[in-house]
């Protein structure tokens, strides 16, 4: 895999190769379950024991090898066959053993790098080799190219399997054969016991090989057959990271095939992926460009996408969510959410909420029927019922070594670019203006504010940008010009003469060059004076800035 991660910790689908694995495995109801770790042994063994409750973790020794795995495999399992046995009263030997080699019956071995393998197709695997009463039973499956794989040798007239033969040790003639080994077999545990004590490493890659035990219980008498399994892509490994986005592809095409089939509406199925533990309603509708991960689950009804990824993200029915990011958050029935919105852990939104354009939440708590609809972020708060959070508001939660709550009550309105400092409290059906920075409690019913008292200048425009469409405007509005033209060229970056000139005084700091040198172009652009400074030697010209004088005051 050329990774730091070991190969079985890789995923498709939202769930591990072993993963894939040990959830097949699981449905057989085996008595136990043992996980042979060797690479990366802890890291894999934390793994398994997290996802599999009662998994023995078994290490492989120094010995290389698929024989070498089992075997430390089955010393680990016979010793806990020997505990169950004394546990329940069996009998002592001589020496104060417990009577009996150890595991009997069915062993069930399977490669840990093979996520399309099903729990159906292991099944009747075992039955087949219970009902048979082989000595081994092998899965097998034919492939257009074998190269690299262990080819099954068959028996002319019974088709019994002879031997498998690993494909640096085979013949040329074996070399044509296009039945491989999938690395999944069940053995009588006997079987499997007296095989494994008799293996060599004489061989090309001098490994103690599972597949000489096939061999060994051929020549001992037993029998060994094979099952055929139909479809390649189900026992195919994985060696690569070209081969796990094979498989990982193929994985989710069935994923989305069951889900169409089972009633959801998904317009785009190349873009889309959906985890194999993603939970789907009838009449759900997954729009192009959609990802749903985890343990994500929609409800009928609910519209998903386009351009959405979600991930342990639960959506009621009837819901909307449009070109959204959200983790571990609650969406509740017929909600609105979106486009561009970012949904951080611990968010919820009641029935029928929304959480409009680019706004972000993150532990937050919005109640049913409440907005929040543009450019704004409620961290760590709690927002009652029939609320109308304004537009670019902030909840200012973290003071720099703690987070603080902030709780809006219900049918609240607040106005626009409000932030709110917490920890604070706004009443139920309280109003805040537009602007202001609430420090402190809002009572239920009251209207906080904090912005300044508003100051008009009279004539400020016609002064300051004569000539210009606003200009033209305020005096037609006031019956002292002609009507705006709508042709005024001007911007607002543009200097325009003052009325009223006077000379700079030095109550200004004096201009960089940087700052003249941008001056002089817009100066050059109205066709005014430029200006000066003490840093004019650093210009072509020398200027000067002209004023204007409003009630007595330099502006």
């Amino acid at each position: 895999m050329r990774s730091s991660t070991p190969k079985m910790l890789h995923t498709i689908g939202g769930r591990s190769l072993l993963g894939h694995v040990l959830t097949a495995t699981r449905e057989l109801d085996a008595r136990r379950t043992a996980v042979v770790v060797r690479h990366q042994a802890e890291r894999v063994a934390e793994h398994a024991r997290a996802i599999a409750e009662g998994v023995l973790v078994v290490e492989q020794d120094e010995l290389p090898g698929t024989g070498a795995a089992v075997r430390s495999a089955l010393s680990v399992l016979d010793a806990a066959a020997h505990a169950d046995r004394a546990a329940h009263g069996v009998p002592l030997g001589q020496e104060g053993q417990v009577l009996g080699d150890g595991l009997e019956g069915a062993v069930l071995v399977v490669a840990g790098d093979l996520p399309l393998l099903d729990a159906g197709t292991l099944g009747e695997l075992v039955a087949s080799h219970v009902a048979d009463g082989n000595a081994v039973t092998v899965l097998t499956t034919v492939v257009a190219d074998p190269t690299g794989y262990g080819r099954v040798v068959r028996e002319d007239g019974t088709g019994d399997v002879l031997k498998i033969v690993e494909h640096r040790d085979a013949s040329a003639e074996e070399l044509e054969v296009a039945e491989i080994n999938t690395s999944v077999y069940v053995f009588d545990a006997g079987v499997l016991r007296a095989g494994l004590a008799r293996i060599t490493q004489h061989n090309a890659q001098g490994e103690l090989y599972l597949t000489d035990v096939v061999a060994l219980a051929r020549e001992d008498g037993g029998q060994v057959r094979a099952i055929v399994s139909e479809d390649p892509y189900a026992v195919e490994g994985v060696n690569d990271r070209v081969q796990l986005a094979t498989l990982g592809r193929i994985l989710n095409d069935r994923v989305l095939e069951d889900w169409m089939r089972a009633g959801v509406t998904i317009v785009d199925p190349a873009t889309t992926w959906v985890d194999v533990d993603v939970d789907l309603a009838p009449d759900v509708t997954i729009l192009p460009g959609t990802q749903l991960h985890g343990a994500t689950v929609v409800s009928a009804g609910a519209t998903i996408g386009p351009d959405t990824t979600l991930t342990d993200v639960e959506v009621g029915e009837g819901a909307v969510v449009s070109r959204t990011h959200a983790t571990l958050s609650v969406i509740g029935a017929g909600a609105n959410v979106g486009p561009f919105a970012y949904l951080r852990p611990g968010s919820v939104l009641g029935e029928k909420g929304k959480i409009g354009t680019f706004v972000e939440t993150k532990n937050a708590h919005i109640g049913a029927g409440s907005k929040v609809p543009h450019l704004s972020y409620v961290g760590d708060a709690t927002v009652g019922e029939g609320t109308n959070i304004g537009a670019a508001t902030v909840f200012v939660n973290y003071d720099g070594v703690h987070k603080h709550h902030t709780t809006i009550g219900s049918h609240a309105r607040t106005g626009a670019d409000n932030l709110f400092v917490a920890p604070v409290t706004v009443g139920d059906g309280a109003y805040t203006g537009a602007g202001s920075v609430i420090r402190q409690d809002v009572p239920a019913g009251a209207l906080g504010v904090s912005a300044g008292a508003q100051r008009n200048i009279d004539g400020w425009v016609e002064r300051r940008r004569p000539g210009t469409a606003a200009a033209q405007a305020a005096a037609a509005a006031r019956g002292e010009g002609v009507e705006p033209t709508g042709d005024d060229d001007s911007s607002d970056d543009a200097v325009v003469p003052a009325t009223e000139p006077a000379t700079l005084t030095g109550a200004m700091p004096a201009l960089g060059a940087q700052a003249l040198r941008e001056l002089a172009k817009h100066a050059d652009a109205a066709d005014q004076p430029r200006p000066t400074s003490p840093h004019s030697e650093a210009l072509d010209d020398t200027f000067t800035i002209r004023t204007a004088r409003t009630e007595g005051t330099d502006r």
